[in-house]
């Protein structure tokens, strides 16, 4: 399958400018990508590890009131996701990008909330305000994501159609989130915390102002990550702009939601990454808690985040070749398989050696990198797929509705962590010293969790997620031939007769062995229009004769 030449007047048709070509897919837009991941999970990853730890050890309040928080929040977001969605795919383009405009709209009022969400001026306040603050501010900050994540994560599909291009981006997507979470693990571990009496304390004290200042630090770096996404990517793959309304009618919010997630990729990829995203964030809730307080050591914590960086430095130069050969669900369904591996074991030897503990989260981040360098990419072949078989494109909609399942899923891992907390009597405070009953049952809960979710993860990408790489490369093949003026139909019966199935591509001569003669007129007349060249059987088998 050759790549595809996609010039200014394909998007002009959508976005009613005039043109020159587009410039080819390269860095640029991988640069540009993995910048914009970088500034959103720089902001996400501070929030996701250190939100809890601010409000229960710096302004005291107790565990399940953040983790209640955490699900409230979440299924209010999952809901606010996925109406995002829908109202940016039935908005019309724009010379500049549908999906980079919207994202850059909303980005500066994102990073002043996430500067604002650590704020301790009401430290001595009662605790009903305390409440207040904390739950305003970080429920306004989750609508702002929503309304930045959503455009920014539907760039993906448009970037490029090509396979391989896609599997670049999520790679290069997912180095740059890694890269904000190795400053994060790493600096921010050495600036908030220090030894005291040999114990892990916060920096100052009680009414301390070090979240405030690692936050205002995080906020402007996040916005220059997403400066450089949008002066850097371009959106090249614009479907019909007629495709999905019917006779000037535009199809309804709910028939949108509902086709996506009637689609068994898109509820095969929502229950996977449910699932991976309670395994990775209830263990980046914990494992700080972990590490500092089973373990007394902030710098193995530290190490623990330099680590991972190692590992995904050492896994990308793999990601391409390997998805190419097996496909990208057999590398997130080993992936899973290894999560599993990793954390269950350190659950039932319950070692006390940091460095024997240290071994196994590094099993568990060769297992995250295996999942998180392709996920995104993923998420285009299910947007993909509910074109071929459902004659609708909606990417917001779609990666809203991916994007749904992560919110569900962090707020199960908040609740969770925040319920863990206080099931295993953490004591609150930023001086506070934990008994040795509950650096025990934090250790249980921070290897049991996260590995029976792996394995969950597991499940679901063997029995639910159909997309194989056979029915990725004929997917990528259908619209290839659509994207010449044919519709659905037409595009998957060209398909047909070229001899690319969803299973994998037949032999020469093996194509049709008894055609329907008119269904066969009908793709010669397409294969003459097109230029796409199609085996035909009753040719082959005058050659044979």
């Amino acid at each position: 399958m050759g790549k595809t030449s996609t010039t200014k007047s394909a998007s002009s048709a959508a976005s009613g400018t005039t043109g020159a070509v587009v410039r080819p897919f390269g860095w640029r837009d991988k640069i540009g990508y993995m910048c914009g991941d970088f500034g959103t999970d720089f902001m996400f990853v501070f929030a996701g590890t250190w939100f809890m730890i601010f409000y229960t050890k710096v302004m005291g309040v107790p565990g399940t009131i953040v983790g209640t928080l955490f699900l409230l929040a979440r299924v209010l977001d999952a809901v606010m996701d996925v109406t995002v969605g829908v109202v940016v795919d039935r908005s019309k383009d724009h010379p500049g990008g549908k999906f980079r405009v919207t994202m850059m709209r909303f980005t500066a009022p994102l990073v002043i909330l996430s500067f604002l969400m650590y704020q301790t001026f009401a430290i001595d306040a009662a605790m009903w305000v305390k409440i207040v603050y904390m739950s305003i501010t970080y429920v306004v900050w989750c609508f702002f994501y929503s309304c930045v994540n959503i455009p920014f994560g539907s760039l993906a599909s448009t970037i490029s159609a090509e396979a391989d291009d896609r599997t670049s981006l999520s790679t290069m997507r997912s180095m740059g989130g890694t890269i904000g979470g190795l400053i994060l693990g790493i600096v921010a571990l050495i600036v908030i915390y220090q030894k005291v009496n040999g114990h892990q304390v916060i920096r100052g004290g009680d009414g301390t102002h070090i979240f405030a200042i690692v936050a205002a630090v995080v906020s402007i770096a996040a916005f220059i990550g997403y400066l450089i996404c949008y002066f850097n990517v371009t959106e090249r793959v614009h479907p019909d702009p007629d495709q999905n309304v019917k006779e000037g009618d535009k199809r309804s919010p709910l028939a949108m939601i509902t086709n996506a997630f009637s689609s068994r990729s898109m509820l095969g990829i929502v229950a996977a990454a449910l699932c991976l995203l309670v395994a990775q964030l209830f263990s980046n809730q914990l494992m700080t808690y972990v590490y500092t307080d089973v373990f007394g050591s902030a710098a193995l914590a530290s190490i623990s985040g330099l680590l991972g960086t190692v590992v995904m430095f050492l896994v990308v130069p793999f990601v391409k070749p390997l998805t190419k050969r097996f496909g990208r669900k057999t590398i997130c369904t080993f992936a899973s398989a290894l999560g599993a591996i990793s954390m269950l074991p350190l659950f039932v030897v319950q070692t006390r050696n940091g460095m024997v503990f240290l071994l196994g989260a590094v099993f568990m981040y060769f297992a995250l990198m295996g999942f998180n360098l392709v996920i995104w990419a993923m998420i285009a072949d299910v947007i993909d797929d509910i074109e071929v078989t459902r004659d609708t494109r909606e990417e917001a909609t779609c990666f809203s509705c991916y994007s749904f399942a992560r919110k569900i899923g962090q707020a199960v891992a908040g609740e969770l962590a925040g319920l863990s907390l206080d099931w295993v009597g953490y004591q609150s405070g930023a001086t506070a010293v934990q008994s040795a009953a509950t650096k025990t049952a934090l250790y249980n809960v921070a290897t049991l969790v996260p590995g029976l979710f792996f394995l969950f993860t597991f499940l679901c990408l063997m029995v639910i997620y159909p997309l194989s790489r056979d029915r990725v490369l004929y997917n990528v093949e259908v619209l290839r031939v659509k994207r010449k003026g044919l519709t659905g139909e037409e595009a998957r019966l060209l398909t047909k007769y070229e001899g690319i199935t969803p299973t994998g591509t037949a032999l020469e001569g093996s194509t049709i062995e008894w055609p329907d003669f008119h269904e066969l007129e009908r793709a010669r007349e397409l294969s003459a229009r097109t230029g796409v060249p199609i085996r035909d059987p009753q040719k082959t088998d005058d050659a044979q004769q």
